[in-house]
């Protein structure tokens, strides 16, 4: 059975398998708008190479993250890197990444409207120390208040990693805590501001975006919605499921998925696909982040299929997102096949090798163009 989810109406809205309440366990083939990627890693360098081919054969625009070494701080910054990104885009493929600036106590109001001008989405906020080089991030966001203003004025969006570094803070309980005590100092002083809580983990976020104003929405990442902390610690330690945030107990990745497979607005795919070098992940201090750029879609297709919401899938893939931030749908589209397919247990990564996701694995969905 073949089902093209791609919407003919100006809203976009879902049609005939929505409407009919139509069984999808026999479909075999999926037709959707192409995709946008609202929260990717692609590193700098050599690695560009080989990891930017992956997102730009799958999506069509993709949200770039500032956090290098040293940090993506100005337009200027922003610019060279967003060059050097599309020097890697393959020949024919009209992949676009959308560059933010990371935001620091620092950073000053002038350079949101140099970031407006340019074309700059967002400013990324991450708390100073809570993942992957982040040491020159925010310590307090009372000292970004101009900046804030400064975004709430021209539209630039705040794209938040929502967890407090606090030690005194159980890493289980960093994205509650954060929701509780620092994200209403941010919306009570900017209530226009737009924001978007990154890589959402817990059924606290969800409750909180349930009832959320339209000017707030999340991403959600594929390991999230796919696994839990059992994944990561018990039988040993599996190094290649860490992440940050990291995985949650069971009850919040179901939380997670049941709203997410709903369609709801404020729920858009973000895949915080984040490669590390093999030998970085298996060290004493391994590195915090998961690859899934080459196989997101297919997972997250299985989780809508296995809740039983395949209808809904274009709508967080693919409309959500790009509503949000104020962008056009996509013209081109994705084909997914029902083809079962094994995972490579790696992918090329500059002079080394970085392990995806679900390495050696076999999943259901595979996309075909």
């Amino acid at each position: 059975t073949k089902f093209n989810f791609i919407s003919k109406d100006k809203d976009g809205l879902l049609r005939d398998l929505q409407a009919q309440k139509k069984n999808t366990s026999d479909l075999k083939q999926l037709i959707i708008t192409q995709p946008d990627d609202w929260h990717l890693h692609v590193r700098d360098g050599k690695v560009l190479e080989d990891v930017v081919p992956h997102s730009a054969s799958h999506y069509s625009r993709a949200i770039i993250m500032p956090n290098l070494t040293p940090p993506v701080t100005t337009t200027t910054l922003a610019r060279e890197y967003e060059q050097r990104i599309l020097s890697r885009v393959p020949q024919g493929n009209a992949f676009k990444p959308l560059m933010t600036l990371y935001l620091t106590d620092n950073t000053p109001a002038e350079e949101v409207y140099k970031a407006k001008e340019m074309g700059v989405r967002a400013f990324k906020l991450y708390p100073a120390g809570a993942t992957t080089n982040s040491d020159s991030g925010v310590t307090d966001v009372r000292k970004c208040f101009q900046v804030l203003r400064a975004m709430e004025e021209t539209g630039i969006l705040l794209l938040i990693h929502g967890e407090v570094v606090d030690p005194k803070i159980d890493i289980f309980d960093r994205e509650k805590v954060f929701i509780e005590t620092i994200l209403p100092v941010i919306l009570d002083n900017f209530p226009k501001l737009k924001v978007v809580l990154e890589h959402i983990t817990t059924k606290h976020a969800v409750d909180f975006l349930k009832s959320a104003p339209d000017n707030i929405a999340a991403t959600v990442t594929p390991q999230h919605m796919l696994l839990n902390r059992n994944a990561l610690l018990v039988g040993g330690i599996k190094p290649h499921f860490y992440c940050l945030p990291i995985l949650k107990r069971e009850e919040h990745r179901q939380a997670i998925v049941e709203a997410v497979t709903t369609g709801d607005s404020h729920f858009f795919l973000g895949t915080d696909s984040a490669p590390h070098p093999e030998r970085a992940k298996l060290s004493a201090c391994g590195c915090a982040g998961i690859y899934s750029a080459p196989l997101a879609l297919p997972i997250y297709a299985q989780i809508f299929e296995e809740a039983g919401r395949l209808d809904n899938f274009e709508s967080f893939a693919s409309i959500n997102g790009a509503k949000f931030y104020g962008l056009p749908r996509n013209d081109k589209e994705v084909t997914m096949v029902k083809e079962e397919w094994e995972v490579p247990h790696t992918y090329q990564f500059g002079d080394d090798v970085v392990v995806p996701i679900c390495a050696g694995t076999k999943l259901p969905w595979k996309v075909i163009n």
